[in-house]
């Protein structure tokens, strides 16, 4: 039995599908492209949460100790943290404004290629169902010659429409999971920042009137001097 090397049926199979096998194929390298890089985005978010660190902040700041907050949170890669230290480095701004401007780039980060994914979502079927026209119309003109020669043309030209169509469909279908999961991640990521920012806030403003006072002191201490 002759057994046929997979990239020689793959080359053949691709060759088979017509012209429109050629745009998918670099739609589907596109998409292997943006899964990747989204993936090893991901696993490197995931590594850098800190929550521990998180908690630390919060406790600095329901102590007034605005300093240590700042300390903690900016040397932190974080996105959490990196939130709460652009709010607290630009209190001129309003300390939830700030947060909300920096939660916003942390959001474009997260949400990065998710266009792109959508659009080869849709883009990929419908080029499939393209190559399934033409491979259907290509069938057509080979219709009422000769018998033989009609039937290999006609089941060649139905061939074509047939992967062209697998092939959008494939290339759709190994791209709406990563779509979704990354999706469902920049959402979960937009609520625990609006819970950050809250969390801050309602901090911050508990802790002001002990802020202001520790002013005073360091204020009558520094005219002693």
């Amino acid at each position: 039995m002759i057994q046929i090397p997979l990239a020689n049926i793959v080359v053949d199979t691709f060759l088979h599908g017509g012209i429109i096998m050629w745009p998918l194929l670099g739609l589907s390298l596109f998409a292997i492209g943006v899964v990747t890089e989204r993936v090893i985005w991901r696993v490197a978010a995931r590594r850098r949460q800190d929550t521990d660190r998180l908690t630390r902040t919060y406790e600095a700041l329901s102590r007034g100790d605005q300093v240590e907050a700042i300390e903690l949170a900016e040397t932190s890669s974080d996105p959490r943290l990196r939130v709460v230290a652009y709010g607290l480095q630009h209190p001129e701004a309003g300390l939830e404004v700030a947060m909300q401007v920096r939660q916003s780039e942390e959001l474009k980060i997260a949400r990065r290629f998710l266009t792109a994914m959508d659009t080869i979502i849709t883009l990929a079927p419908l080029l499939g169902l393209l190559g399934t026209v033409t491979g259907i119309m290509q069938s057509f003109k080979f219709v009422g010659g000769d018998q033989e020669l009609a039937a290999n043309k006609v089941s060649g030209g139905i061939g074509e429409a047939l992967i062209a169509t697998a092939s959008g469909l494939g290339i759709a279908i190994f791209t709406l999971v990563p779509f979704n999961l990354f999706g469902s991640y920049a959402e979960e990521l937009h609520e625990e920042l609006d819970t950050v920012i809250k969390n801050v806030r309602l901090l911050y403003e508990k802790a002001r009137p002990g802020r202001r006072e520790r002013n005073l002191q360091h204020a009558g201490t520094s005219e002693e001097d």
